[in-house]
């Protein structure tokens, strides 16, 4: 097995458990969320502020390891 060959394989991997691992955080924050509102509904507009701040940094790390993933491919 060639070293690009590795490449292609690690960037595969890291890819779907980069996405496994976001989709995993956003959805513990997004159940979350929805049990706090639900214990107490005039806080909705506050959990719903840091939701979104949270799972936009969720996201921004996702975006991030997806590139370095990307980058093993690209720098053999």
């Amino acid at each position: 097995m060639n070293a690009q060959a590795l490449a292609y394989f690690a960037a595969g991997i890291g890819a779907g458990l980069t996405i496994i691992g976001g989709a995993a955080g956003i959805g513990r924050l997004a159940a979350a969320a929805m049990e706090g509102i639900a214990r107490q509904p005039n806080a909705a507009g506050d959990i719903r502020g840091a939701m979104i701040v949270a799972a936009g940094l969720i996201e921004g790390v996702t975006f991030f390891a997806l590139i370095v993933a990307m980058l093993l491919v690209l720098l053999k």
